[in-house]
C-alpha cells in the first residue's frame, strides 16, 4: 500500500518562497509519476506540476516559471519548490502517484494515490 506524507507547508509572504516534500513508501517510486495538486477555499482541486519517471514535466499555466517540480528517487521524495508565492496560491497541497511511468499526467483520475494535504497560507 502506498503511503504519501506532505511537509513543508505554512505562512508566507507575498513574494516569498516555501518548498513543500512528499515522501513516498509502498510502490517503487522511480517507476511512478508524481504530482501535486492544489485545493483553495471554497475551490475545486486543481492541478498544479507533476513529473513522469523519466524526468519529464508538466505545469499549470498559473504556476510555470515560479514552481518547480523535482524528484529525488534515492529517497523517494518529491518536491515542490514554490518562488514569488501569491496570495491566490493559498489551498491545501497534495502530493499524489501515479502508475503512469512515462508522462506526466495533468488529470487527477490518473492518480491512483493520494496525501492528507498541507495547508500553505500566503498573506498579503
Amino acid at each position: 500500500q502506498v503511503q504519501l506524507v506532505e511537509s513543508g507547508g505554512g505562512l508566507v509572504q507575498a513574494g516569498g518562497s516555501l518548498r513543500l516534500s512528499c515522501a513516498a513508501s509502498g510502490r517503487t517510486f522511480s517507476n511512478a509519476a508524481m504530482g501535486w495538486f492544489r485545493q483553495g477555499p471554497g475551490q475545486e482541486r486543481e492541478f498544479v506540476a507533476a513529473m513522469a519517471s523519466t524526468g519529464g514535466t508538466s505545469y499549470a499555466d498559473s504556476v510555470k516559471g515560479r514552481f518547480t517540480i523535482s524528484r529525488d528517487n534515492a529517497k523517494n521524495t518529491v518536491y515542490l519548490e514554490m518562488n514569488r508565492v501569491q496570495p491566490e496560491d493559498t489551498a491545501v497541497y497534495y502530493c499524489a502517484q501515479s502508475p503512469a511511468k512515462y508522462s506526466a499526467p495533468t488529470s487527477a483520475t490518473l492518480y491512483s494515490d493520494w496525501g492528507q494535504g498541507t495547508q500553505v497560507t500566503v498573506s498579503s
